[in-house]
């Protein structure tokens, strides 16, 4: 038998959870069917919409950087039920640690479009307020987020609080040390943390296969963490399966992982050409599974969704796209002595001697010569040995 080079092979076989199939019909699930009873023909239209606006937002932010109005962007496409399933099962006070491709799960935690692309468009090294969205702001470092996430729901155990944190990941992420030591720390303190990968196949061009020879989610229990493997293109089941990890979290059962198995239909980044290592055939493979195709295809056999509704969520998204295109556009410069700003808590000796002489550089160009006879003596390596001895 021969496998494809990019599947998991190996005998740790587990089920693949699912509640609405590829040519969207729904199926029974006795793990993740009780933690969707409660969803309504309007929530169900509501993950919907969800899913159609940040795909534009996705074809928008991608014609953009195609314009050179921003420097780069991670595209999303194909793995929408992922970002909104798991998005909209948390709480508002759940803490979101993402990596730099979750702008879907930031366009539903209340971020503005401005905030959203400032980092993409360089006037900005953050995002958002962390504290205003309970989220994160990107993380470009692979894995790394999945420390803080593990560090910050050990401090919810020591401060009695019943909220959750969630750490994004990719396939590839589980390849770092970072994301083991952060299932070690998780287990061990039965920290109330959901470790949510998004296999999406491909670790820019190194497939799965050459990350894992079994499920990634076969993974975790080896580390004490109870996981599930789901149709990351099913957003139902999504939801599901992160309500099931919230519900262990807010009841003291401690960490979970979560494998929502997706496809990443774009490119890894807008500078990347996937064309180079996998083939057509792969893509229309996955294309039949469309995450917002299967869902509009379920809603409409179901009844519940109709010409009125299709249309007010196209003209959601088009109000969307049109507010993007606009704060991009209008992103003002950042000041230059911003970037010293948020660089440490406190004032730092070192940062405060740097901000002195890139004010004197400034100053220096306003054709001043007080400005360039009083500017600090460059730091040469001696100097800085000096200081350090004094």
């Amino acid at each position: 038998m021969t496998h494809s080079r990019h599947e998991p092979t190996g005998h740790a076989a587990m089920t693949m959870h699912q509640l609405i199939t590829a040519d969207g019909n729904r199926v029974a699930d006795e793990v993740l069917d009780p933690f969707v009873s409660d969803i309504d023909d309007q929530t169900l239209r509501n993950l919907y919409e969800d899913m159609v606006v940040i795909r534009r937002i996705d074809f928008e932010s991608t014609a953009l950087q195609r314009q050179g109005q921003l420097a780069l962007w991670p595209p999303m496409l194909g793995q929408e039920a992922s970002q909104i399933g798991s998005v909209r099962a948390l709480d508002e006070d759940d803490f979101v640690f993402p990596t730099y491709r979750e702008n879907g799960v930031a366009y539903c935690r209340g971020a503005s479009m401005g905030n959203v692309l400032g980092v993409w468009r360089g006037t900005s090294n953050t995002g958002w307020d962390p504290y205003e969205l309970n989220m994160a702001t990107p993380q470009i470092i692979i894995g790394s987020q999945t420390l803080h996430a593990t560090g910050y729901a050990m401090g919810l155990v020591l401060e009695g609080k019943e909220s959750l944190s969630i750490a994004y990941l990719g396939d590839g992420a589980t390849s770092q040390g970072d994301v083991h030591e952060s299932m070690v720390f998780a287990a061990s303190f039965q920290a109330p943390v959901i470790f949510f990968c998004q296999n999406n196949h491909w670790a820019i061009s190194e497939p799965v296969g050459l990350q894992s020879h079994v499920p990634i989610a076969g993974r975790a229990p080896g580390y004490g963490i109870p996981s599930l493997q789901v149709d990351g293109n099913d957003v139902l089941a999504v939801l599901a399966a992160t309500r099931w990890a919230a519900h262990r979290a807010r009841t003291g059962g401690g960490p979970s992982f979560i494998e929502a198995v997706t496809y990443r239909m774009g490119a890894h980044t807008t500078a990347d050409d996937p064309t180079r290592y996998r083939g057509v055939t792969e893509l229309e493979e996955w294309g039949a599974k469309d995450p917002l195709a299967r869902m509009r295809t379920f809603l409409v056999n179901a009844g519940k969704l109709d010409a009125e509704a299709e249309s007010a969520i196209a003209a959601k998204a088009d109000a969307v796209a049109a507010e993007l295109r606009d704060a991009c556009i209008n992103l003002p410069d950042p000041e230059p002595m911003s970037a010293f700003d948020n660089v440490y808590v406190d004032e730092h000796p070192v940062l405060d001697r740097q901000r002195e002489h890139y004010r004197a550089y400034l100053a220096s160009f306003d054709g001043s010569t007080t400005a360039a006879s009083e500017a600090p003596t460059a730091m040469t390596p001696t100097s800085m040995t000096q200081g350090r001895a004094s």
